[in-house]
C-alpha cells in the first residue's frame, strides 16, 4: 500500500504506533488517591458518603466531574504524516 520511499506495511507500523502511543497514555492516567474530601474542590458541595467509598481519593462532585469529562480534552501528538517534502528539508 505505501508507495514512494516508504517501504512496505510503513502505514500498519504507523497505525500500530499511534495505537500503542494512546494506551501507553491511558495507562499512564492516574486513578485519585488518598483520603475523599467531605466536600467538592471546585463547588463546595458535599460529596455523598457512597461516593466518596465507591471512588477512593474522589475530590470532585458528580457535578463538577461530569462539567470536567465533558471538556475538549486537547493533546499534541507526533505529527507521522508527514509529506515526501517535508521529509526531504
Amino acid at each position: 500500500m505505501a508507495g514512494g520511499w516508504a517501504r512496505d506495511g510503513a502505514v500498519n507500523d504507523q497505525i500500530d504506533a499511534s495505537i500503542e502511543d494512546e494506551l501507553n497514555r491511558m495507562k499512564a492516567k492516574r486513578a485519585p488517591m488518598g483520603e475523599s474530601l467531605t466536600h467538592c474542590a471546585e463547588c463546595g458541595e458535599p460529596i455523598p458518603e457512597a461516593r466518596r467509598r465507591a471512588l477512593p481519593g474522589v475530590k470532585l462532585c458528580i457535578d463538577c466531574q461530569g462539567d470536567r469529562d465533558r471538556r475538549p480534552v486537547t493533546r499534541g501528538g507526533i505529527n507521522r504524516r508527514g509529506s515526501k517534502d517535508s521529509q526531504l528539508k
